[in-house]
């Protein structure tokens, strides 16, 4: 069975998602930056009145994913808030200024977020080695990760995708994105060999 996860930014485009058959949101706000964390009212509504469930994402600005002690004592209040909520999942992603992935603050978020899932977003697509991001990632704990292959598209990173896909072997979820579409979605579900696929236009 595909999982259609619906990338949106606000309540109504999450419940115009849900009725046209999406199995889970992941909630944003400003995608024209490639999405930040949602308002408290906004992750409330959807947690109370959706029946699907909602990622939410977890990022204090646009542009990089190198964050400050500020930015993270930010991000550290949004997931305590999404806790509260009862938030089923939260998504972010922590690189360092060399473009690797920041293990210590990934894993003080994970181990704050629990019993939250965790899914690393496609600050993934940003490492020159992606195949060792995932064993990193594994270690940490991570749950999913949201990636195109390190291309602009899941179509073009199909190739890295099934590699991402046959050397995690059942110990991380990988979600294809990257242009999936409600109109695509059929023949990338066949060549992608994952369940879980995200996009703006999935449904």
């Amino acid at each position: 069975m595909i999982i259609k996860e619906a990338c949106v930014e606000n309540f109504s485009q999450a419940l115009a998602a849900q009725k046209a058959g999406a199995d889970r949101i992941e909630l944003c706000e400003n995608l024209a930056v490639g999405g930040t964390t949602p308002s408290f009212g906004t992750i409330k509504t959807c947690v109370e009145e959706l029946n699907i469930p909602s990622f939410v994402m977890i990022r204090p600005r646009g542009g990089d994913f190198v964050y400050s002690d500020d930015e993270l004592q930010i991000m550290q209040t949004d997931i305590e808030c999404c806790k509260q909520l009862g938030v089923p999942a939260v998504v972010f992603g922590l690189l360092t200024k060399d473009g690797e992935i920041d293990e210590p603050n990934t894993k003080k978020l994970i181990e704050l977020a629990r019993p939250m899932q965790v899914t690393f977003h496609k600050a993934f697509d940003k490492l020159s080695n992606p195949l060792e991001g995932l064993e990193t990632l594994i270690q940490l704990g991570v749950d999913r990760i949201l990636t195109s292959g390190t291309k602009a598209t899941a179509s073009e990173g199909a190739e890295i995708l099934n590699q991402l896909i046959q050397q995690a072997d059942g110990r991380i979820t990988i979600v294809a994105a990257g242009k999936v579409t409600k109109d695509n979605l059929p023949k990338l579900s066949q060549t992608i060999h994952t369940s879980e696929f995200h996009g703006k236009k999935i449904v």
